[in-house]
């Protein structure tokens, strides 16, 4: 039987939840009206980290909608870090940007690395000159920060850490060198490092890397006389080339472990962020629901594996909040294969037997659906039954959809609220090349 009879005949089965989510249900404006859509966000204001999630790597409405929550939370709650799913130093030149600093040095090109498409869109353009414009007449202590939370960015690292210690103390960037020289024939390619130290079955290059982060350290008091910031910024790459390092010798041993350690480095980033802001920081996460939903009531967490969204609920208790989002079919920017070509693939209807299905069957075509507080026992109730749920990332693959997308979670406990897309459309990535007319300082070029 085709799909589409298929998905018919299940939407005329009577699923109760469909009943209470049309009873709690909150119709939500377009996103492209930022200013009407961020407010339906008010009520999470007093937390001090919001996790916004998306359940595809390559869709329109999830960036334009944690955009508009974001400057929301922003202008009117005091946020003052938006920390993403991406590498630290490719976001750092959005960080330039949006605060209005100089261009920290680079190797290469921004967002060059696969998939290009995730952050260098227009959609995250459009973000990135709001909150410029935003930053513009705050002092420079009081301006928003944008920044990267993830591990990938071995060579970019290496660099900032050598290039900061060049500036600050040449003897120190000498022996910095001798130590990453143990990584750099390998920082292009990182994981031909972790095949070598597998096969070599010794830790690698670990204890140089842990050395040279130790004396980042340990120097602080000297080195934050000359600049607190940049020396901030060489610490935080200087971690992630240590969490790199056991990054890829972990994958080829297990991906629960290559997944832990990433999700704890990432999480670990964001903690770091608070702190260097002090007191009153407030943070907003923009990260897939697999990293921003809490890990132990999904198929993830049986299995041993951890994330952000687990971690922020154990440190921060009440005050994390986290808000997962979801669609039933249109289209999305996604490769076939891991390292492929951008494609604009047709989201498949989703399965009768997952969520967004029942999602989709309360017809409302655009709603935030939220379980915290009183009066909500039905709704949690309701959501506590295991169910699929959707996942694309980078990679689509139609033709096999329930094994490669569809794992089992307790939506009740896995996020606070979602907001519901019924149909949506691909992002609009930019090329390598500069927009036609924009600035030198435009993010994504050199």
């Amino acid at each position: 039987m085709r799909d589409d009879v298929l998905h018919r005949a299940a939407d005329t089965v009577a699923d109760p939840l469909v009943s209470v989510l049309r009873h709690h249900a909150e119709p939500l404006p377009d996103p492209a009206d930022a200013g009407a859509f961020g407010a339906a966000f008010d009520r999470f204001g007093d937390a001090r980290v919001v996790l916004l999630g998306e359940a595809t790597h390559g869709t329109c409405e999830f960036y334009r909608a944690r955009a508009a929550i974001s400057r929301h939370l922003i202008e009117h709650h005091g946020f003052s870090i938006v920390a993403v799913e991406a590498d630290w130093p490719d976001a750092a030149r959005i960080d330039d940007y949006v605060r209005h600093q100089a261009p920290r040095p680079r190797r290469g090109d921004v967002f060059a690395r696969f998939p290009t498409w995730m952050w260098r869109n227009l959609e995250l353009l459009e973000f990135a000159d709001w909150l410029r414009a935003h930053n513009a007449d705050r002092p420079e202590g009081e301006r928003v920060s944008f920044r990267g939370l993830d591990v990938y960015s071995l060579g970019e690292s290496i660099h900032a850490v050598l290039t900061y210690l060049d500036r600050v103390d040449p003897d120190g960037a000498a022996e910095a060198r001798r130590r990453y020289g143990c990584l750099t024939p390998w920082q292009d390619e990182p994981s031909h490092y972790g095949r070598a130290a597998l096969m070599a079955g010794d830790g690698g290059c670990e204890g140089k890397a842990v050395a040279q982060l130790r004396d980042l350290l340990a120097r602080r008091l000297d080195y934050i006389r000359h600049d607190g910031e940049a020396w901030f910024d060489a610490v935080q790459n200087a971690r992630i080339v240590r969490a790199a390092e056991r990054y890829y010798r972990a994958m080829y041993r297990s991906s629960t472990e290559s997944w832990n350690l990433r999700d704890r480095h990432m999480f670990g980033t964001l903690q770091a962020l608070l702190a260097h802001q002090g007191d009153g920081a407030k943070a907003i996460v923009w990260a897939h629901n697999s990293h921003v939903g809490n890990a132990a009531a999904t198929a993830m967490g049986w299995q041993g594996e951890f994330n952000i969204g687990e971690l922020a609920r154990m440190a921060h208790g009440d005050e994390a909040v986290s808000i997962g989002f979801g669609t039933d079919t249109g289209t999305v920017a996604a490769a076939s294969d891991w390292g492929g070509d951008m494609e604009i693939k047709t989201v498949r209807p989703a399965r009768p037997d997952s969520f967004e299905h029942a999602f989709r069957q309360t017809g409302i075509e655009r709603f935030l659906v939220d379980w915290r507080g009183g009066g909500k026992g039905e709704l949690v109730a309701a959501l506590r039954g295991p169910r699929l749920e959707r996942a694309i990332g980078v990679v689509y693959r139609p033709e096999t959809e329930r094994a490669s997308h569809y794992f089992e979670a307790v939506m009740a406990e896995q996020f606070d609220a979602l907001v519901w897309f019924e149909r949506t459309r691909a992002v609009t990535p930019l090329g390598p090349e500069h927009a036609r007319g924009a600035p030198e300082t435009w993010p994504f070029g050199l």
